[in-house]
């Protein structure tokens, strides 16, 4: 399993991101994937996962209604569109080919001023 994710900045309160997860090394089109965080000093936090398909989604409660993840099984590539961030949401950004995050690549950095 490789993954690397990619579209991390530096953005103001109120502003949008998106992350890609580039996937190679097993057969995506198949596989659960999921988007983790860990900010500056805590543990690493589950925020979104989508199934196979892409048509079933689900994210923690404090990213739900801004935070989109979305699949193209034919790029073999996953996003995390990021509407409305926060500073809370400053953290490095992973995705995952596991409910726990032990694939998970080498992530990308979002940070939100407050």
């Amino acid at each position: 399993v490789q993954l690397v994710e990619s579209g991390g900045g530096l953005v103001q309160p109120g502003e949008s991101l998106r992350l890609s997860c580039a996937a190679s090394g097993f057969t995506f089109s198949a596989a659960p994937m999921y988007w983790f965080r860990q900010a500056p000093g805590k543990g690493l936090e589950w925020v979104a996962s989508a199934n196979a398909g892409g048509g079933s989604t689900s994210y923690t409660v404090s990213v739900k209604g801004r935070f989109t993840i979305s699949r193209d099984n034919a790029k073999k590539t996953l996003y995390l569109q990021m509407n409305s961030l926060k500073p809370e949401d400053t953290a490095l950004y992973y995705c995952a080919a596991d409910g726990s995050g032990a694939t998970r690549g080498p992530g990308t950095q979002v940070t939100v001023p407050s």
